[in-house]
């Protein structure tokens, strides 16, 4: 039984890891008022007032956005070179 209850919880572990994901792009432009960044692609993310903007966010920036759940939770975004 506890090998059973171990093995439950150690799958329930990496399927939560499984819903984790990374977007990687660059920023076509940032809206500070609503907190919306757009990527070149055309993507759209709101960042929520929780989750901290890099100051140095700004169009032509690279940025990593990490969002789990199929993008309905943003945990942080990551702000790198202009290209």
């Amino acid at each position: 039984m506890r090998k059973l209850i171990l093995a439950a919880s150690a799958l329930a572990l990496m399927s939560g890891a499984a819903l984790a994901t990374e977007v990687d792009g660059v920023v076509a432009k940032f809206n500070p008022a609503v907190r919306v960044i757009t990527l070149t692609n055309g993507e759209s993310y709101t960042i929520p007032r929780d989750v901290a903007i890099p100051p140095q966010l700004a169009a032509g920036k690279r940025v990593a956005i990490d969002e789990h759940d199929n993008g309905a939770k943003i945990d942080f975004v990551l702000v790198g070179s202009a290209t």
